[in-house]
């Protein structure tokens, strides 16, 4: 693809993928004078300090963003400071509270780790700003036309307001040890759960993996996902969405602790794993258990698998505030993220193992050759044996889902 072509789709490619989200109502993302070139940004930047704010859960992620905040800070003069979350709406909701407050500038969230309906949010209050992808130079390695999620987050589009950061995919993995052939569907993992009783669990919606694995559920048991597509249609929430509850009821006494506590997140849920005390965990990262078993999270005798027929798939993300007090700063380092150096460590499963974003094909030979020679771990799955995708359901259908759940069984 031309690069004038690719960064005319970053830019401008959402005008053909709107349709679907029409009908929930946006007000137009704020739209602040951008620096009249990334240049111009890094000038600005030098000495600013950006507070990052990102989920804090994992220590291979929170080491991989202090190697990242070492490197801007040698690289551009800027300190970088994770301000670790539990939950990305944390942030969201202080981005808010300064809009209602009247702080149009000088807030406290420079830049967010960002995807699905927090995105989804931020865009409907106004609260970003951009676009910003058009303006960063490693943006050029990204070919939004193979990654078409970089154009449409949770089907909501992007419209430059987030820089992608990687890819996710639901995987699922077993420990060899004591499970040989893994449950591959929701019909096999209930029989496997009434076979096997306590040895299966899932992290507590609204923790994002957990709340992926019951979109995972409801796609794969509903006949139809042309419904998921679209905004919540909340006259046909309960029938759409009968499948998972009906199927929820009969699993739900077969789990660990018979289902009347969870793992707060995929971390403890990795540990239960890890400690013997469930057969199966998941992660929405493809690479996820090989790094953790290069890091001795996990023994090496586990093994990855997905769900027959796809599993969900997105692109993660980051994203500045309307009100962002190191804006500059902020978009140097989200350009750094984007880098191909930064990309190729983060792919890296003795550090993250997260899969890149970036597009083979467009970058220098020496770089894909340092791609194509990263280790993939014992229990990473091929992208053959990954299977298709399946595109993530409009945020207002998980808001709905994740409520009912906490109604039904959040205690």
């Amino acid at each position: 693809m031309a690069d004038w072509t690719r960064r005319r789709l970053i830019r401008d490619g959402m005008i053909l993928l709107t349709a679907a989200s029409s009908a929930w109502p946006y007000r137009s993302a704020r739209s602040d004078v951008a620096p009249e070139s990334f240049a111009a940004a890094l000038a600005a930047a030098r000495g600013q300090t950006v507070f990052f704010n990102a989920w804090g859960g994992d220590r291979r992620i929170n080491n991989y963003i202090t190697w990242v905040g070492h490197e801007v800070a040698a690289r551009f003069g800027i300190a970088l400071q994770h301000v670790k979350l539990t939950d990305t709406a944390e942030a969201v909701t202080r981005v808010l509270a300064g809009k209602i407050a009247g702080q149009m500038d000088g807030g406290g969230v420079d830049l967010i780790w960002i995807n699905g309906e927090n995105f989804a949010a931020m865009k409907k209050q106004d609260l970003l700003f951009g676009p910003i992808l058009h303006l960063l130079p490693h943006a050029n390695f990204v070919d939004p036309v193979a990654k078409p999620s970089i154009l449409s987050d949770f089907t909501v589009p992007t419209d430059g307001y987030e820089s992608p950061w990687g890819m996710a995919q639901l995987v699922f993995f077993h420990d060899t040890a004591r499970v040989q052939e893994p449950p591959r569907s929701p019909a096999a993992l209930l029989e496997f759960v009434e076979a096997n009783p306590g040895r299966f669990t899932f992290p507590a919606p609204p923790d994002f993996v957990g709340s992926t694995v019951l979109k995972q559920f409801l796609l794969s048991l509903s006949a139809d996902r042309k419904p998921f597509d679209l905004p919540l249609d909340e006259a046909r929430f309960d029938a759409v969405t009968a499948p998972l509850w009906d199927y929820l009821a009969a699993l739900t006494p077969h789990l660990w602790r018979e289902g009347k506590s969870y793992p707060v997140s995929s971390t403890a849920q990795r540990q239960l794993l890890n400690d013997g005390e469930i057969d199966v965990s998941m992660a929405f990262n493809p690479g996820d258990a090989s790094s953790a078993i290069a890091q001795g999270l996990l023994p090496d005798s586990i093994r990855s698998f997905v769900m027959t027929g796809g599993s969900i798939g997105n692109t993660h993300f980051v994203a500045i505030p309307f009100n962002a007090n190191a804006k500059a700063g902020a978009l140097a380092v989200a350009n750094f993220l984007l880098s191909p150096e930064a990309q190729l460590r983060k792919e890296d499963p003795d550090v993250w193992g997260d899969p890149t974003v970036l597009e083979m094909n467009l970058l220098p030979p020496d770089m894909r050759a340092a791609f194509d020679a990263l280790p993939r771990g014992i229990a990473t799955l091929s992208p053959q044996e990954l299977g298709p995708v399946l595109p993530e359901p409009h945020p207002s259908w998980m808001v709905a889902i994740e409520a009912r759940w906490l109604q039904l069984y959040g205690g």
